[in-house]
């Protein structure tokens, strides 16, 4: 399906689009079963989790950048931290899948209200992670195809989701952190 816009050709990202969301969140749903790989020692996988809320961290970072630039309408440098977004968030799923596939799962250690609290956070931060893969290709997608009208009626969507997954890794990671 090619259709001109403007003298540009639309593409059909769908199909990939598709791919991508099976892909990314069946292998964070297998992994959530599977036992850690035994005797791996070439470094210290301690340093995973820390690196994950890193990578969150530039993530939720860009992703502020970003609405700030696109509020004042600089679609440039709206495209730059979006796209640094993607780089942050694919940099934080390979060092998610590494800790997971290498490392035993941790249990939250609180209890009370906080952990009420804690597991509040992590299941909504889990259901919104799998909910943004799909809605944040189709963003990038509609956005590379010049619909700008659509893009910015999901991005309307996708923004908010992308920013509450990104600072909630963030606030589980530092919730966790001391039972490591």
């Amino acid at each position: 399906m090619e259709q001109t816009v403007d003298n540009h050709k639309k593409r059909n990202y769908k199909p990939i689009i598709i791919i991508l969301t099976v892909i990314i969140n069946g292998i964070v749903a297998v992994l959530a079963g599977m036992p850690p790989v035994e005797g791996f020692d070439l470094f210290n996988i301690r340093i995973l989790p820390m690196m994950n809320a890193i990578f969150n961290t530039f993530t939720f970072i860009f992703l502020v950048l970003a609405l700030i630039s696109i509020i004042k309408k600089n679609i440039t440098w709206h495209k730059r931290f979006i796209y640094s977004a993607f780089i942050t968030t694919t940099f934080f799923l390979v060092t998610y899948i590494a800790h997971h596939l290498l490392a035993p799962a941790t249990t939250y250690g609180g209890d009370g209200f906080l952990r009420s609290i804690y597991y509040f956070v992590l299941i909504t931060h889990i259901v919104l992670a799998a909910v943004i893969v799909p809605l944040a290709l189709t963003a990038v997608a509609r956005a590379w195809n010049m619909e700008n009208a659509r893009h910015r009626k999901i991005a309307r969507w996708t923004m908010p989701i992308w920013l509450y997954v990104s600072f909630t890794g963030v606030l589980v990671y530092i919730m966790i952190s001391p039972y490591y």
